[in-house]
């Protein structure tokens, strides 16, 4: 199909993701029932972000909330109390965001914790 899932942990938001890479592994695995590959455990703002990250953030800013999605005002509000400029910076706001590279590397989507899943199965399936 040409399509793979890359999941990499991280335990900067709330300290979401406290255990080991195995134990992380396992919880994912058990309660979600993922089969796409796992990573260990990395930053993804700040001085230690993964090269990957810093790229990823260059290519795709933060462009907001799904403000339609129930997470997306509680989110908001947390931010607005820790991050005053978070909606000016392209930093990683929340667990489970996600990129989309196409077929030449190009970073194409980025997609917030509140977006609907839908939406992004729809611009995967128009790329592939």
């Amino acid at each position: 199909m040409g399509f793979e899932i890359l999941d990499f942990p991280c335990d900067q938001f709330e300290h979401q993701a406290p255990g080991t890479n195995e134990e992380i592994v396992a919880f994912c695995d058990v309660n979600f029932g993922i089969t796409f590959t796992h990573y260990g455990k990395i930053d993804v703002n700040g001085e230690h972000a993964l090269p990957l990250y810093q790229y990823l953030k260059s290519q795709k800013g933060f462009a907001g909330f799904d403000e339609e999605h129930p997470l997306a005002t509680i989110v908001e509000s947390m931010l607005e109390r820790t991050h005053l400029d978070y909606k000016e910076t392209p930093d990683i706001k929340w667990n489970f965001t996600k990129f989309l590279i196409d077929r030449d590397g190009n970073v194409v989507e980025r997609f917030e914790p509140t977006a609907d899943m839908d939406v992004v199965r729809e611009k995967i399936e128009n790329y592939l």
